[in-house]
């Protein structure tokens, strides 16, 4: 069964050894130092860089649908034989967000709110930012359910960093 694993950066590699990861989505800061996973080839690494935030701030890149786009090309074009890791700079919401969204576009079928529910279940601290999923909700037809589904659950646990979690697809 297809896998996703989350993670902040600070344990990206050890993660990726864990896992057998042959696929790394990663979001982070423009400028952010960052080194691929030596067991992760380069086109199977996809790097997205836009700010952890929801209303426009100087400096700071305002996720949009490029944005997304990405993310959803990336997740649908990963094969699936291996695990996916998706990891921000602390693993609690741009990578949330983009794990949420790969679970609902590649298990169109599963409903939202059960997905929201996985998150929740696995990562008490995950945070998914609002702005990533309210756009991934739109393009890909969801009505609203994404972000209800998002809003429900809430905040997550105040942490630093988030724990590295699994998010099954089925």
């Amino acid at each position: 069964m297809p896998t996703l694993h989350v993670c902040p950066l600070s344990r990206l590699p050890e993660t990726v050894a864990a896992t057998g990861a042959s696929h790394v989505l990663t979001l982070i800061n423009v400028g952010t130092p960052l080194e691929r996973p030596a067991v992760i080839e380069a086109e199977n690494h996809a790097i997205i860089g836009v700010s952890d935030i929801a209303t426009a701030r100087d400096g700071h890149v305002l996720p949009a649908e490029d944005h997304v786009a990405r993310v959803l090309d990336f997740v649908q074009a990963w094969p699936r034989e291996k695990p996916l890791v998706v990891h921000c700079y602390a693993g609690i919401s741009r990578s949330t967000a983009a794990a949420f969204i790969a679970a609902c576009a590649l298990a169109p079928e599963r409903d939202e709110a059960a997905i929201a529910d996985a998150l929740r279940a696995a990562s008490p601290s995950a945070t998914p930012n609002p702005l990533f999923v309210a756009i991934a909700d739109r393009m890909l037809g969801r009505e609203g359910r994404m972000v209800a589904a998002v809003a429900r659950i809430g905040r997550g646990a105040d942490a630093f960093e988030g724990t590295p979690f699994s998010l099954t697809l089925a």
